[in-house]
């Protein structure tokens, strides 16, 4: 080890704007981690999902639906009183 930087590990340099950058050292406090850990996290959550499956998934496919249908509650994905009787 050297510092605080693992030697096996390759730095890397991107810019963020700043409005990115102050939500990310707010949740790196939050979490009471550092910036870099964090980034990594999400780079691998974010990459490991894509990488396991060619397919999109459902949302993928329908994210341009959502809100789409005039009229509807506003709770109606959560409300329990609109899920009686589904399936039957």
């Amino acid at each position: 080890m050297i510092g605080i930087t693992l030697s096996i590990m390759t730095t890397v340099s991107l810019k963020l704007s700043d409005s990115l950058l102050a939500l990310l050292e707010k949740e790196s406090r939050l979490r009471r981690t550092n910036k870099s850990a964090l980034i990594r996290a999400a780079l691998e959550r974010e990459l490991s999902v894509n990488s396991t499956t060619d397919q999109p998934t459902c949302y993928d496919l329908s994210r341009d639906l959502a809100g789409s249908i005039k009229g509807l509650p506003r709770d109606i994905a959560t409300n329990p009183k609109y899920m009686e009787g589904l399936g039957k």
